[in-house]
């Protein structure tokens, strides 16, 4: 039973000043190091918007070496969660899904680097079209899901249960077939289900910035992105005995933090550790939000 801590990317100029010391700025090739001195495992979402080539790989593999039991978590590109899966069908969505397998996924175990696998499904890929559990499983059945922990994050309601408050039995059952976890998150949109699909589990924290999540306003006060929310100690206390309770129950569990703007992920990241008595090194985050003029009445 271990659980890491981490954040969604490490590459945020915001974080500098706040996180990052000052002489750093411009020195990003060192910000993995920093990082991981304080971190023993990160969530790359850079997979997502494209596939990383060999050189990209294997710059993440001596960065990992350099830090004893480091973890990198992949996201599987859009590429295929939302436009072949979605809209061409799972048979092609599952060859560029094992492709990505050897490009990236291979290589990072092999050298003993790799965490979990997350497949974020589009917001309109729904169980409501009765082709799209079969779409799933087809995926996930073309994956090697013995060798590597894969998760699935679900982000339409129509894949909960009839109380709205866990997912489907339907959808579970797909996912227990091939040991693959359900993603439980803090984020607008969705609920904090509870179900465990399989023995490693997979949280993800996005903040609750609601307003600019679904109402479509203009990002102009001072929040600088949707995903710039500051998690209070009490919001984060609340989960204790839900992630204690995840931790005694699956072999390993990653929880990552993507409210990244200005650093606030690494703040309430080194909260959540001290919350679940994790031992970490301690470092003081300056988090001051300069509002705009057009914040103040």
């Amino acid at each position: 039973m271990a659980a890491l801590i981490g954040c969604s990317g490490w590459s945020y100029d915001d974080w500098v000043d706040r996180f990052y010391p000052a002489e750093l700025a411009s020195r990003k090739g060192e910000w993995f190091r920093y990082y991981s001195r304080y971190f023993p495992t990160v969530e790359i979402n850079s997979t997502f918007y494209r596939v990383p080539n060999e050189y990209m790989v294997k710059s993440w593999i001596e960065k990992g070496k350099q830090r004893l039991g480091f973890e990198f978590s992949v996201k599987l590109p859009q590429i295929i969660t939302h436009e072949s899966l979605l809209k061409e069908g799972p048979e092609k969505a599952a060859a560029q899904a094992s492709s990505f397998e050897e490009i990236c996924i291979k290589p990072l175990s092999e050298a003993g680097l790799l965490g979990g696998v997350l497949v974020q499904l589009s917001p309109y890929f729904r169980s409501e079209d009765r082709a799209s559990l079969g779409k799933l499983r087809t995926l996930l059945g073309m994956l090697d899901t013995d060798l590597y922990r894969y998760a699935v994050e679900f982000r339409h309601r129509s894949w909960l249960n009839d109380k709205g408050n866990e997912i489907s039995s339907d959808a579970a059952e797909v996912l227990q077939e091939f040991k693959v976890a359900n993603v439980i998150i803090d984020g607008p949109g969705f609920p904090m289900t509870r179900s465990l699909t399989a023995k490693h589990a997979y949280v993800r924290f996005h903040g609750r910035n609601y307003d600019i999540w679904f109402k479509e306003e203009a990002e102009d006060d001072y929040r600088i992105n949707k995903y710039d929310y500051l998690y209070t100690h009490d919001q984060l206390s609340a989960w204790e005995q839900r992630l204690s309770d995840i931790i005694s129950n699956c072999d390993k569990a990653w929880i990552y933090f993507n409210n990244h703007g200005r650093a606030k992920a690494v703040k309430n990241a080194f909260q959540m550790m001290d919350i679940l008595g994790i031992p970490h090194e301690e470092r003081d985050i300056d988090i001051q939000d300069q509002m705009t003029l057009g914040g103040f009445s």
